[in-house]
């Protein structure tokens, strides 16, 4: 093994880069689609084993950047199908896009090598400690983007549950854990990193749910409706009524549901246009409460992307406005700012467009009970789910991931949704307007869903919620105690070590 370090420490560095971006890239293939965790585990022992090569702070940081590149590259490569849906205006902006942000990702682990290299070079543990660390502040900077961590590569495996536990963090902690034990089989502690490997798959035996209890005859029944509007097509006049027929003759099938969903943005008008009469929506869903998503405006002329939950009578029960936004998708940052500056022409064509919602959640569905309502982007966010002291009946998100195609996106998305339930000890309903739709239990289990660009409607038991999980209680402030705690531990032991 030395002597493998010492030739790969002598090639030049554009080789050494190039390497670790593919090794980053493989590291990858532990999201969905794919779930292939090992070869995250094993990207990682990999770069827990080259890491002490480099003594110099800015030589790791350098290095650990680009295997983070290729990393978020590869995980992100569906952030190009926004920009293709329509290509000869957006097109050229695709790998722009991928690029810098997977540049910019890869600066929160290139900046926690930097600081790992500071305290000592040749400890990984240190560097596993501060690569957590990186994830946790990824999460939260600039509004935060918590897709692709770490953790999410064993949301089908029995690790999942310990999100019940510690949120998404100590996901990726266990993630981290197991490249530092992969690193140790090659080295002198190889005893120490067989027990580490032994324990982590000995807790996923312990923590793995197993089969779903079979339901009882009582629970709601929700209908998931799907209804596949491709976004090149769905703002566009000549097919909005097309969709909107889908999505009523969908509803209205059938037995008489307790509940009706549809997707995010369902409705190609402004609420302001048919609050007065909602009659045609309420035949559809034929005395059941609809919830659905569409974009309203207010008295202030400010625009919402909305979730709506309408009665059975047809009235307008509540309405719930986005309140987490996707930066540049939804709103430019700093574009009233830059109005006021002078840069109108900028401010007024790149639009400032949505505003955030004030009011959270949770919603009352008549019938059912209250749900933490989640637009799109807003679950991705665990430490957002909030609610007050009465215990939601189940977490609701619509969602329109026809901007992400048909391949990574919608899959990651769904496999985020799958934790959202485990760490609140909640089902979730999750319709997407292009799929997939799923009604998914407590323990993230998907009882049923409706695959991609297919339209159609599901009829699916609502699943018990569960009593209200640690992570539910107390959120992340436990492993962030821990982590600094490691983090303090491992620097006392460093400076004991250099004295």
């Amino acid at each position: 093994m030395a002597d493998i370090l010492t030739r790969f420490a002598g090639q030049q560095v554009w080789v050494r880069l190039c390497v670790l971006a593919v090794l980053g890239a493989v590291a990858g293939f532990g999201h969905a689609p794919f779930d292939l965790w090992p070869a995250t585990v094993l990207a990682l022992g990999a770069l827990f084993i080259v890491y002490p090569v480099w003594r110099n702070p800015l030589q790791a940081a350098l290095h650990v950047w680009a295997f983070g590149f290729g990393y978020f590259a590869f995980s992100l490569r569906w952030i190009v199908e926004p920009f293709l849906v329509d290509m000869a205006r957006h097109g050229w902006m695709a790998p722009f896009a991928l690029v810098l942000m997977a540049a910019g990702a890869a600066l929160f682990w290139g900046v926690a090598a930097w600081l790992a290299a500071r305290l000592s070079p040749s400890r990984i543990v240190i560097l596993g400690l501060m690569l957590i660390a990186a994830e946790v502040l990824r999460s939260l900077i600039l509004t935060g983007f918590p897709w692709a961590l770490l953790g999410h590569i064993w949301v089908t495996t029995g690790l999942a549950q310990a999100a019940a536990f510690g949120g998404p963090h100590l996901l990726s902690l266990l993630a981290v854990l197991c490249g530092l034990a992969v690193a140790m089989l090659t080295g002198r502690n190889r005893i120490l990193g067989l027990v580490v490997l032994g324990l982590v798959v000995a807790l996923s035996f312990v923590l793995r749910p197993g089969a779903a209890p079979q339901h009882n005859a009582d629970l709601p029944i929700v209908r998931l409706v799907q209804p596949n509007a491709p976004q090149h097509q769905k703002w566009d006049p000549a097919y909005s009524e097309m969709f909107l027929d889908r999505l009523l003759r969908l509803s209205g099938e059938g037995d008489v549901p307790d509940l009706v969903v549809w997707p995010e943005t369902a409705i190609a008008y402004l609420l302001n246009h048919i609050d007065d009469d909602l009659s045609l929506l309420s035949d559809a869903a034929r005395t059941a409460p609809l919830v659905f998503g569409i974009q309203r405006r207010d008295a202030q002329g400010r625009a919402y992307n909305s979730l709506v939950v309408m009665g059975s009578d047809g009235q307008v029960q509540s309405i719930y406005d986005k309140r987490h936004l996707v930066p540049f998708g939804e709103y430019i940052p700093g574009a009233r700012l830059l109005g006021r500056m002078g840069a109108t022409g900028l401010a007024r064509n790149l639009g400032i467009g949505f505003t955030p919602g004030e009011t959270p959640g949770p919603v009352d569905v008549p019938g059912i009970g209250l749900a933490v309502p989640l637009i799109c982007y807003e679950g991705i966010f665990a430490e957002e789910i909030t609610y007050g002291d009465t215990r939601p009946r189940m977490l609701l998100l619509i969602t329109n991931d026809a901007w992400f195609g048909q391949a990574a996106g919608p899959r990651q998305h769904l496999a985020q949704a799958r934790l959202r339930a485990i760490e609140q000890g909640l089902p979730m309903v999750r319709v997407a307007n292009t799929g997939i739709s799923a009604m998914i239990d407590a323990k993230g289990r998907i009882m049923a869903s409706l695959p991609l660009g297919v339209d159609g409607a599901i009829d699916v038991p609502l699943p018990e919620a569960l009593a209200a999980t640690p992570y539910s209680r107390l959120g992340d402030m436990p492993v962030f105690v821990v982590l600094l705690l490691f983090i303090f531990g491992a620097y006392v032991q460093t400076r004991r070590d250099s004295d």
